[in-house]
Protein backbone atom coordinates (compact mmCIF):
# COMPACT_ATOMS: atom_id res chain seq x y z
CA UNK A 1 0.00 0.00 0.00
CA UNK A 2 2.86 2.41 0.72
CA UNK A 3 3.92 2.12 -2.90
CA UNK A 4 0.39 3.04 -4.07
CA UNK A 5 0.40 6.15 -1.85
CA UNK A 6 3.83 7.18 -3.15
CA UNK A 7 2.63 6.71 -6.75
CA UNK A 8 -0.52 8.75 -6.06
CA UNK A 9 1.52 11.51 -4.41
CA UNK A 10 3.91 11.64 -7.38
CA UNK A 11 0.95 11.84 -9.79
CA UNK A 12 -0.63 14.63 -7.71
CA UNK A 13 2.64 16.58 -7.78
CA UNK A 14 2.75 16.28 -11.59
CA UNK A 15 -0.83 17.60 -11.78
CA UNK A 16 0.09 20.58 -9.58
CA UNK A 17 3.28 21.35 -11.50
CA UNK A 18 3.35 24.26 -13.91
CA UNK A 19 2.82 23.05 -17.46
CA UNK A 20 5.96 23.78 -19.50
CA UNK A 21 3.86 25.01 -22.45
CA UNK A 22 1.98 27.42 -20.20
CA UNK A 23 5.23 28.63 -18.66
CA UNK A 24 6.81 29.20 -22.08
CA UNK A 25 3.72 31.11 -23.32
CA UNK A 26 3.68 33.35 -20.23
CA UNK A 27 7.41 34.03 -20.51
CA UNK A 28 7.09 34.85 -24.20
CA UNK A 29 4.02 37.12 -23.97
CA UNK A 30 5.24 38.59 -20.70
CA UNK A 31 8.40 39.98 -22.27
CA UNK A 32 8.45 43.73 -22.06
CA UNK A 33 6.09 45.28 -24.66
CA UNK A 34 5.25 41.99 -26.42
CA UNK A 35 1.68 41.82 -25.09
CA UNK A 36 1.10 45.48 -25.94
CA UNK A 37 2.32 44.97 -29.51
CA UNK A 38 0.08 41.94 -30.03
CA UNK A 39 -2.90 43.82 -28.56
CA UNK A 40 -2.32 46.78 -30.91
CA UNK A 41 -2.20 44.41 -33.89
CA UNK A 42 -5.46 42.82 -32.75
CA UNK A 43 -7.16 46.19 -32.75
CA UNK A 44 -5.91 47.09 -36.22
CA UNK A 45 -3.97 44.93 -38.61
CA UNK A 46 -1.92 45.21 -40.75
CA UNK A 47 0.22 48.02 -39.41
CA UNK A 48 3.45 49.59 -40.52
CA UNK A 49 6.42 49.84 -38.17
CA UNK A 50 5.86 53.57 -37.55
CA UNK A 51 2.18 52.98 -36.76
CA UNK A 52 3.14 50.38 -34.17
CA UNK A 53 5.77 52.72 -32.72
CA UNK A 54 3.17 55.49 -32.43
CA UNK A 55 0.63 53.14 -30.83
CA UNK A 56 3.11 52.20 -28.07
CA UNK A 57 4.94 55.53 -27.61
CA UNK A 58 7.26 54.51 -24.76
CA UNK A 59 8.71 51.67 -26.84
CA UNK A 60 12.05 52.38 -28.55
CA UNK A 61 12.51 51.57 -32.23
CA UNK A 62 15.32 49.16 -31.36
CA UNK A 63 13.18 47.17 -28.93
CA UNK A 64 10.15 47.24 -31.26
CA UNK A 65 12.32 45.81 -34.03
CA UNK A 66 13.62 43.10 -31.70
CA UNK A 67 10.12 42.15 -30.52
CA UNK A 68 8.75 42.08 -34.08
CA UNK A 69 11.52 39.67 -35.11
CA UNK A 70 10.72 37.44 -32.11
CA UNK A 71 6.98 37.50 -32.87
CA UNK A 72 7.66 36.67 -36.51
CA UNK A 73 10.05 33.84 -35.59
CA UNK A 74 7.40 32.33 -33.29
CA UNK A 75 4.76 32.50 -36.02
CA UNK A 76 2.58 35.03 -34.19
CA UNK A 77 3.20 37.85 -36.70
CA UNK A 78 3.79 37.89 -40.43
CA UNK A 79 5.87 40.58 -42.14
CA UNK A 80 4.79 41.53 -45.66
CA UNK A 81 7.04 43.55 -47.96
CA UNK A 82 5.60 45.20 -51.06
CA UNK A 83 6.60 45.29 -53.75
CA UNK A 84 8.44 42.00 -53.31
CA UNK A 85 12.23 41.88 -53.70
CA UNK A 86 14.35 42.56 -55.74
CA UNK A 87 12.54 45.91 -56.08
CA UNK A 88 13.36 48.32 -53.25
CA UNK A 89 10.82 47.82 -50.46
CA UNK A 90 8.36 50.65 -50.37
CA UNK A 91 6.06 49.26 -47.71
CA UNK A 92 6.52 46.79 -44.84
CA UNK A 93 3.44 45.77 -42.91
CA UNK A 94 2.93 43.50 -39.94
CA UNK A 95 -0.19 41.51 -39.17
CA UNK A 96 -1.18 38.66 -36.89
CA UNK A 97 -1.18 35.11 -38.16
CA UNK A 98 -4.09 32.79 -37.30
CA UNK A 99 -1.99 31.63 -34.32
CA UNK A 100 -1.60 35.24 -33.19
CA UNK A 101 -5.34 35.89 -33.60
CA UNK A 102 -6.06 32.94 -31.31
CA UNK A 103 -4.52 34.91 -28.45
CA UNK A 104 -7.47 37.36 -28.54
CA UNK A 105 -9.68 35.68 -25.88
CA UNK A 106 -6.74 35.31 -23.47
CA UNK A 107 -5.59 38.91 -23.93
CA UNK A 108 -9.15 40.23 -23.68
CA UNK A 109 -9.59 38.35 -20.39
CA UNK A 110 -6.27 39.70 -19.12
CA UNK A 111 -7.27 43.24 -20.09
CA UNK A 112 -10.61 42.87 -18.31
CA UNK A 113 -8.87 41.55 -15.20
CA UNK A 114 -6.32 44.40 -15.29
CA UNK A 115 -9.04 47.04 -15.57
CA UNK A 116 -10.79 45.55 -12.58
CA UNK A 117 -7.90 44.82 -10.24
CA UNK A 118 -4.81 46.88 -11.03
CA UNK A 119 -4.70 50.17 -9.14
CA UNK A 120 -2.77 51.95 -11.92
CA UNK A 121 -5.62 51.61 -14.41
CA UNK A 122 -7.35 54.88 -15.29
CA UNK A 123 -10.59 53.95 -13.53
CA UNK A 124 -8.86 52.36 -10.56
CA UNK A 125 -9.76 49.04 -8.99
CA UNK A 126 -13.42 48.17 -8.61
CA UNK A 127 -13.24 45.64 -5.81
Amino acid sequence: MAVDHAHAAAAANRDDACCPHYHEAIEFLGKRWTGAIVRVLMNRSPQRFTELANAVPELSDRLLSERMKELEARGVVVRAVSPPPPAPPTRVEYSLTPMGRELEPALAALESWAQRWLPDCADGPSR
